[in-house]
């Protein structure tokens, strides 16, 4: 492509190659200025070497103004259409200067800028990912042209800055730091603002946690905890990798307005700052922060030290890291049963996903991942749950002293380099007698998954695969009451696997979810379950066994009727917290969401609310008390409990933190009701009581929740504003949709089809994932899916087409 014509939407699998052919040697000098956000945009100067055996090129920046380039000392006027700068008459060695202004983003996608509410204090922060590095600097914006970076920051002197390296100097408000090792330039991170933070040493590294000034009690409140799960799984990992970590420190931000959950910047991870949120913090959530610790400190192996090439690799980053995160967190840092989150909680959706369309290959080719916008979609349930447990299979399948070996080796082999799918299967072929080649083939160059049958033959049960994958699992054998009999690894492969030993017994194969595979369990089995699944002793069983129970409900085969009558049955003596939440939550997106018309949700919602009071009277236990509190506040609609608990502050002796008072609130505004004035005035007057960015969303959620066409016309007026940030459109769409309310919100599933492409399109990536997060969670009539099939038909950007043709296959399938 020639610097003058119009550049593609993002940077394509062919261009990506063509360059990084062609260049090598890249490096970065950075400069940037923030000290005066309140402008809208700020100073950078990038200094770009590199080496050529092209005549021309392009750099990447993006919306740039007051552009100057000075290539090889000579100013010249570049081809700039907004997105690429072009350079032309290359010499071997070059050295490209380049100065701007760019703009801040309240998306996400940038150099975000955010002003807490609490107490008027600035924050900026660079996030980036695919095709956003150049919204903050000019570079060569892809992963196999890794480059060390060197930074200099100007920022307000009171501010503290965090980027990649070791700061080195510091002089009023001017920052210096260390050149990093090579790193993709997705991974370059800073961060300013007047953050509080905890620091330390450890292992002849420095150490640090930082969060908004505001939320410097919740950072003192669990410093002790995240400064023991840090060094944990530090240490941990040293044991497991030959490898040492790669980098010369260690700070990690809880920030604001992140649209990842979590992104793993070299020497400076980045999580949202709802995971240190007020109040009492549930061991739950505890446990998950710990796995998101854990999943990111992989990643200083796992695609940092060793990068993809390209995008079809993503899930040598992100299935390594989602499988290490849970596995790391439970065997180091002290937080059992991950593997039960896992289960109940992540691998669900991989199920879903691995049933729909836009389904792919754990590890697809490079020419199925043409461009950018396309990888961006797979960074998705296939990528994380579904890799993590073909991982999980592997691991099982071959042996952990194997797979540690071949890991070892790759991470060696290929510091600070790139590497693909092919480079792994060598090194871990090379330590093992397995056809880890073959078993590569069927597991992660393939989509979909077998169905692993149980049959009888008279009393014997035998186990029957439906599909071409091998599998190593437990199998586990029930009385009718289902007490444990017996337990074995099986091997499973073509041939059926007679359970001579146990006939006549209850027979659940996976029962530990060591593979990625359906289960279709025979009908003495099945009837078991659903007389007795409470009683199972057994979490990982259990959890293994609510999952099938919602399979059969997505494949049509059990009822949602049947299916509420299993919850009524067995939810209220659920034993595991997240069992219990994530029972909720899949019952109420994908069973009423998907299988029950709007007119019957609110009777799913009230078999909830009975469910989660039945619990609730039966716990002493304080964790699984408030996941069924958070249960009943969400689903109940008895005013007078509602009402009792936020004035009160408890439920059933569960004090309500802020986060269940915002829960309280909103089910009050969606049911239509005033308990002590009007819900705006409670508010309101919760509002006054929460003034953080917390209290902001959830008054935002609540007042769109009424059941009111005005309300639903400010909150849709306000997600059409044209820098709503990414989680404030959350927030409104959270509140606006309601299954109960779909009468009413009819006209808006027409305004979200025809105007969704629109916002989706203005803002890019990370909003248009934002836009499709916020599709209609309730099943649509026939000329709503009739509209929506239209707006597929005409031009929807790549991300939001992939989740509503993601949910159009839910609706239908």
């Amino acid at each position: 492509m020639s610097a003058q014509e119009s550049p593609p939407r993002s940077l394509t699998l062919e261009e990506a190659r063509e360059r990084a052919a062609g260049l090598s040697g890249v490096s970065y000098d950075i400069e940037l200025d923030l000290t005066a956000p309140e402008q809208g945009t700020f100073g950078c100067r990038t200094t770009v070497r590199f080496t050529a055996t092209t005549p021309q090129t392009f750099l990447e920046l993006t919306a740039a103004t007051d552009l100057e380039v000075v290539l090889n000392g000579v100013r010249v006027d570049p081809a700039y259409d907004g997105r690429r700068i072009g350079l032309r008459d290359l010499a071997g060695e070059n050295e490209v200067l380049v100065s701007a202004r760019l703009p801040y983003v309240s998306d996400g996608d940038g150099m975000h800028l955010v002003v807490d509410p609490v107490d008027g204090e600035t924050y900026v922060s660079a996030y980036l990912g695919m095709d956003i590095t150049q919204r903050v600097f000019p570079c060569f914006d892809q992963v196999d042209l890794k480059a060390p970076l060197t930074l200099t920051v100007r920022a307000d002197p009171a501010w503290t800055v965090l980027a990649n390296g070791r700061p080195t100097s510091r002089s009023g408000g001017e920052w210096r730091f260390a050149p990093t090792p090579p790193i993709p330039p997705d991974l370059f991170v800073v961060c300013a603002g007047p953050w509080h933070s905890v620091t330390w040493e450890h292992a002849g590294l420095p150490f640090g946690w930082h969060a908004r000034r505001s939320l410097a009690a919740e950072l003192e409140r669990d410093a002790a905890e995240l400064r023991a799960t840090t060094e944990a799984c530090f240490d941990h990992y040293a044991e497991l990798f030959e490898e040492p970590y790669p980098f010369d420190s260690y700070d990690q931000a809880f920030v604001p307005g992140q649209n990842w959950g979590a992104q793993e910047m070299p020497g400076c991870v980045l999580y949202r700052d709802e995971l240190l949120p007020p109040g009492r913090i549930t061991e739950r959530r505890r446990s998950m922060r710990a796995t998101i610790i854990a999943h990111e400190m992989a990643h200083m192996w796992f695609g940092n030290l060793v990068t993809m090439r390209w995008w079809e690799d993503t899930w040598l980053n992100e299935s390594f890291a989602d499988y290490l995160g849970f596995r790391v967190a439970e065997d180091a840092a002290g937080f059992p049963g991950t593997l039960v989150t896992h289960e109940a909680q992540r691998k669900p959706g991989a199920y879903d996903a691995d049933l729909r369309r836009s389904t792919h290959p754990v590890a697809p080719r490079a020419e199925d991942v043409p461009d950018v916008d396309a990888a961006f979609a797979n960074f998705d349930a296939i990528s994380y749950a579904k890799g993590n447990s073909v991982l999980r299979q592997l691991v099982t399948w071959l042996g952990d002293e194997a797979f540690l070996a071949g890991v070892n080796d790759h991470l060696t082999r290929h510091r600070f380099g790139n590497a693909t799918l092919d480079d792994l299967v060598a090194a871990l072929d090379a330590v093992s007698e397995r056809d880890v080649r073959g078993w590569a083939q069927v597991w992660l160059r393939r989509s979909g998954h077998d169905t692993l049958r149980v049959v009888r033959d008279g009393d014997v049960p035998v186990l029957v695969r439906d599909g071409v994958r091998p599998h190593r699992l437990r199998v586990t054998a029930y009385d009718v009451g289902l007490a444990e009999v017996g337990s074995a690894l099986v091997d499973l492969g073509e041939e059926p696997v007679r359970l001579e030993q146990w006939a006549g017994l209850v027979v659940v194969p996976n029962s530990h979810g060591e593979t990625f595979a359906r289960l279709d369990l025979d009908e003495q089995s099945w009837r078991a379950v659903q007389a007795g699944l409470s009683g199972l002793r057994d979490d990982l069983a259990r959890t293994v066994l609510w999952q099938t129970a919602f399979a059969m409900v997505q494949a049509r085969t059990l009822s949602p009727a049947d299916y509420l009558r299993l919850v009524a049955d067995h939810l209220p003596g659920e034993t595991h917290p997240a069992v219990v939440t994530a029972v909720l939550e899949r019952t109420s997106a994908a069973v009423l969401g998907r299988r029950v018309p709007p007119e019957e949700v609110a009777a799913g919602r009230d078999a909830l609310a009975a469910a989660c009071a039945a619990g609730l009277g039966r716990q002493a236990d304080a964790e699984l008390a408030h996941a069924f509190t958070a249960g009943l506040l969400t689903h109940s609609r008895d005013r007078d409990l509602l009402g009792g608990a936020l004035r009160e502050g408890s439920l059933a002796g569960v004090e309500l933190d802020p986060g269940l008072r915002w829960t309280v609130l909103h089910r009050l505004a969606e049911i239509g009701t005033e308990v002590g004035g009007a819900v705006e005035a409670l508010v309101a007057a919760e509002l006054e009581r929460d003034p953080s960015v917390t209290g902001e969303l959830g008054a935002a959620a609540a007042l769109a929740a009424r059941p009111t066409a005005s309300a639903k016309d400010e909150a849709w007026a306000a997600m059409a504003e044209e820098q709503v940030s990414n989680r404030r459109f959350a927030a409104l769409a959270g509140g606006l949709w309601s299954g109960e309310q779909a009468a009413l919100l009819a006209p808006y599933v027409e305004r979200y089809l025809d105007e969704g492409p629109g916002l989706a399109a203005r803002r890019g990536q990370a909003f248009s994932q934002v836009v499709g997060q916020a599709f209609p969670p309730f099943v649509l009539d026939q000329a709503q899916r009739s509209r929506l099939e239209q707006a597929l038909a005409g031009d929807v950007p790549t991300v939001l087409r992939r989740y509503w043709e993601d949910r159009l296959d839910d609706l239908t399938r």
